[in-house]
């Protein structure tokens, strides 16, 4: 047997505790420390580190490295890589899974990788950047041509010639026209702004109340064309929009560029075309010189079933994918992956790890929706139970660029990962509440309990602790099967509140 590796596993969520189950099972490991060990599922695996983790201290994180002579870092979330652990953590002896600050841009600056993937011919949604929330909301206003309505609205706005102040009379026509539909009281000052900037011709009350009412029903009505609005940088898969309505895509582009809600990840505002079609999620392993696909996925992004409710982080994935075949996966590999690996080989990138492409299946073919850096969560949970092949040998061999070397198998099971969420999420994720029913749904034949947002109390209990509470992954013959397995491993776990879709590879 090769000599063992010391391996340093960064991050706490499901993913990592996917990653860390499949490093434990290496014959190559040595010892295994984990930075969040106030996992639990992560507790169990790997030894803490006892240090800070921040980009800040990385001389910390460094030293420790040295000290307990890690030869192999996995980094797990897309934070860490976008700050540029793997720059600051690679060394003489230590290789590091995961791509450096460079090549993490691919999924901490949209903006970025749209001009990457123009350059390289890459299939991808049509788009436009924007930096200023008022031209982003003029562009998507624009995009409404068959309604009179609006674009009579817009064209005597441009009679205001300050943006500002012609922004304050459209908002405040649409407030008092939302109010009157729903015969409710509206601000007397709103009427006072439209008044006093000459929106609407017939000044007197009665017109405008007429007026308003109107365009709040063109506002709100429900529109099909409308096109998908993006923070451009990192927002935890929250920051993505697909507005019904002319209103939602104005409050996106508020909450993202005005009001902040993702932080700096709304610096920039992507607006681009809405595709049609099945979305899968193709996951490949490269070490900047060969690729290695990993079997397809199917996430499930919405909070309810049938693809209902806010997007989320991911409610529960499949692997492999039905929406997929063959002939498409080889179209997806030599038009999206080999010319992307390209492309930030032209960068002078080296990248060694996961390029994570969501795509949709649209009529004209396979188009990227984004590109992540790093394994999906909770794509990487049903990968990880399928994986047969050695984690560690897998990662070494992408860190020396000896991928074409490595045989990887896979078994012919499928698999079913199923999230567990809090009340509350995504918005505000309720903490503290008692779970109960893990070690029943883990003696289920074929059934694993990945840990992403769980902690243990001071008396000791396991009690929520994030948005997505657990991943319940069960392995199958065939993907009605492995769901069905998954469904009664879920129905073992109870806690107030838990939030679940029941419909998760039930298309897939």
């Amino acid at each position: 047997m090769s000599e063992r590796v010391n391996v340093l596993l960064i991050g706490g969520g499901g993913r990592e505790h996917a990653l860390a189950m499949k490093l434990r099972q290496s014959p190559r490991l040595g010892e295994l420390w984990v930075t969040h060990p106030e996992n639990p599922g992560l507790s169990r695996l790997g030894h803490p580190v006892d240090v800070p983790v921040n980009i800040r201290e990385i001389y910390r994180l460094q030293q420790f490295c040295d000290k307990k002579q890690i030869g192999l870092v996995v980094i797990g979330p897309e934070d860490p890589l976008a700050e540029g652990y793997a720059d600051k953590l690679a060394a003489p002896g230590r290789r590091v899974f995961g791509p450096t600050k460079e090549g993490a841009q691919i999924e901490a600056d949209k903006a970025w990788a749209k001009q990457l993937l123009r350059a390289a011919s890459v299939p991808t949604a049509d788009g436009r950047t924007f930096t200023d929330p008022e031209n982003a909301r003029q562009f998507v206003e624009s995009r409404v041509h068959d309604d009179d309505v609006v674009t009579s609205l817009l064209l005597r706005a441009t009679a205001v010639r300050e943006p500002a102040r012609r922004r304050m009379a459209i908002d405040a026509l649409v407030r008092v026209g939302i109010a009157l539909t729903h015969r409710k009281s509206f601000a007397t000052a709103d009427i006072t702004i439209i008044k006093d900037t000459g929106l609407v011709k017939a000044p007197d009350e009665l017109s405008i109340q007429r007026e308003a009412i109107a365009v709040a029903k063109a506002y709100l009505s429900p529109r099909a064309d409308l096109p998908v609005i993006k923070a451009s940088g990192l927002a935890k898969g929250k920051g993505v929009f697909v507005p019904a309505t002319l209103a939602a895509a104005m409050d996106a582009i508020d909450r993202i560029m005005v009001r902040k809600e993702f932080g700096d990840a709304g610096r920039q505002c992507i607006i681009e075309e809405r595709l049609e079609g099945p979305e899968v999620s193709v996951l490949a392993i490269t070490d900047g010189k060969s690729i290695l696909v990993l079997p397809p996925c199917q996430d499930h992004k919405r909070l309810q079933d049938h693809d209902q409710g806010p997007n989320t982080g991911g409610m529960g994935a499949i692997c492999p994918s039905r929406a997929i075949d063959e002939k498409t996966m080889a179209v997806i590999e030599a038009e999206i992956l080999v010319p992307t690996v390209d492309a930030l080989k032209r960068e002078d990138i080296d990248y060694h790890g996961v390029l994570f492409a969501g795509i949709m299946l649209t009529p004209a073919g396979p188009k990227v929706l984004e590109f992540n850096c790093r394994f999906g969560d909770p794509e990487c949970q049903p990968l990880m139970a399928r994986l047969k092949s050695d984690l560690i040998e897998l990662m070494l061999a992408t860190c020396d660029g000896t991928l074409d070397q490595v045989n990887v198998e896979w078994d012919e099971r499928a698999a079913c990962c199923v999230v567990i969420a809090a009340e509350g999420y995504p918005d505000k994720p309720k903490a503290g509440v008692v779970i109960e029913g893990i070690d029943a749904a883990m003696h289920l034949p074929g059934v694993s309990v990945f840990h992403a947002g769980t902690k243990r109390d001071l008396d000791s209990q396991l009690v929520t602790a994030g948005g997505r509470v657990l991943g319940v992954t069960a392995l199958g013959d065939g993907v009605r099967l492995a769901r069905e397995r998954a469904y009664q491993a879920v129905d073992k776990i109870k806690f107030p509140g838990m939030q679940v879709r029941r419909d998760i590879g039930a298309n897939g």
